[in-house]
């Protein structure tokens, strides 16, 4: 398979990056489906949107241990949990 093959045109990059900003509620909010977001700003926003909910499952991730620190659980149990979070 030769490098020219895996090369994206700018128009799928941009078709791309269109459908990427229909994924960010902060950009769907009153739009109506109207794609009227620039490149920039969509590319901006999904690394910020990432970046929260990164936040929030490091937060959760806080939360769960701190509950399953308090509870009466087996190692076996433990185990189990641990494994079911990490898939």
């Amino acid at each position: 398979m030769s490098g020219a093959s895996n090369k994206i045109t700018d128009d799928e990059l941009n078709a791309l990056i269109l459908r990427l900003g229909t994924l960010l509620p902060q950009l769907n909010h009153g739009r109506h489906g109207r794609a009227s977001s620039s490149t920039t700003k969509i590319l901006k926003e999904t690394c910020s949107y990432i970046r929260r909910l990164q936040k929030e499952v490091d937060d959760l991730s806080k939360r769960l241990s701190k509950c399953l620190d308090s509870m009466d659980i087996t190692s076996s149990d433990a185990e189990f949990l641990t494994n079911l979070l990490q898939q």
